[in-house]
């Protein structure tokens, strides 16, 4: 697709690179909120709460580009802003948000727990928030793909090393399917490109 500017407000490479496979990477302006911080998932347990919250998170993160844009001259295009989650369902409490693991040494620890107790034989879901402004409207639609690992065994056999790669490292709910964290899936319905963080099936319909 041509756009003489299309600004993706978003810090994430990944996005970047999804993105350029259906917009010219020319044409590709990245530009983040500033500011950081984001509406937390902790109390919500279930899914039509969690849903409207990563909605309002996108929701910010464009208003805050666009706030960004205004400030200067001679620049149009659609903005785009994303998040992606990771969602579990857990006894008694219901749906968790797995978010980023910790920036501590205990990253191994929760993602390890997160590995065998949330995702080893079970399903669960990846989450992305679209939110596409352009010059007559705004538009925000969610992306969901269920996620299945494969049994207990297999996915503790190679843990320790998937550990080690550090793959984890700053990413939602602990693990990467376009990389090393493919290993353990089992099956995909839904988006592969939404779970690597960006839908580009709902963005293509979208942005026509």
């Amino acid at each position: 697709m041509r756009f003489d500017k299309m600004i993706l407000g978003s810090r994430s490479p990944r996005r970047r690179e999804l993105l350029s496979q259906i917009v010219l990477e020319a044409a590709i302006e990245v530009l983040p909120p500033l500011d950081s911080e984001e509406a937390g998932f902790d109390q919500l347990h279930d899914l039509e709460s969690i849903r409207k919250r990563l909605i309002a998170i996108c929701t910010t993160k464009n208003h805050d580009v666009f706030q960004q844009i205004n400030a200067r001259e001679n620049v149009t295009g659609p903005i785009l802003t994303a998040d992606t989650i990771v969602v579990v369902e857990r006894e008694p409490s219901g749906f968790v948000v797995l978010g980023q693991p910790p920036a501590g040494p205990e990253w191994k620890q929760t993602v390890r727990n997160w590995f065998l107790d949330d995702y080893a034989g079970k399903t669960h879901r990846v989450l992305t928030g679209l939110c596409l402004r352009t010059e007559d409207q705004l538009t925000t639609e969610i992306s969901e793909t269920l996620v299945t690992f494969h049994e207990r065994d297999a996915v503790h056999r190679h843990l320790d090393w998937y550990l080690s790669t550090q793959e984890s490292v700053g990413k939602a709910g602990g693990y990467a399917i376009q990389g090393g964290g493919s290993i353990f899936v089992q099956r995909i319905e839904g988006s592969l490109s939404n779970v690597v963080g960006l839908p580009l099936e709902i963005l293509v319909r979208l942005l026509h």
